[in-house]
């Protein structure tokens, strides 16, 4: 992964509401739902459907989406390859945590059982 400065603050800016329309696509082209998204979302960082409906609306940053995170405390049990870069491994913490949900959405749509997906 580019760990460059630009690419780190790139993620930043960039907004939640630009990336969840790709979430949903891409999980519902494998025949799962919005409704198992919207589960993995709430696994990771704590938001429920009207508060993910909100961020979205007010088209936060991933910074702001994830400042205002609670993470769930089995997130470290989220490892793998994400885009070639394991995600354990990622060193800028805003792009780990963006990493481990592109993570968790691309299980989602690999088809993983919901029970593996969400760590426990």
């Amino acid at each position: 992964m580019n760990n460059s400065k630009n690419h780190d603050e790139r993620i930043a800016k960039m907004t939640f509401a630009s990336v969840y329309p790709h979430y949903v696509t891409k999980v519902e082209k494998k025949g799962r739902t919005k409704k198992e998204l919207h589960q993995v979302i709430e696994w990771l960082t704590g938001y429920d459907d009207k508060k993910l409906k909100n961020l979205i609306d007010e088209k936060v940053t991933f910074e702001q989406f994830f400042k205002k995170a609670k993470l769930n405390s089995n997130t470290h049990l989220v490892t793998g390859v994400i885009c070639g870069y394991r995600v354990e491994e990622i060193e800028n913490p805003l792009t780990q945590k963006v990493r481990y949900l592109d993570k968790l959405v691309d299980e989602l749509a690999k088809g993983r059982k919901m029970e593996k997906i969400l760590r426990k």
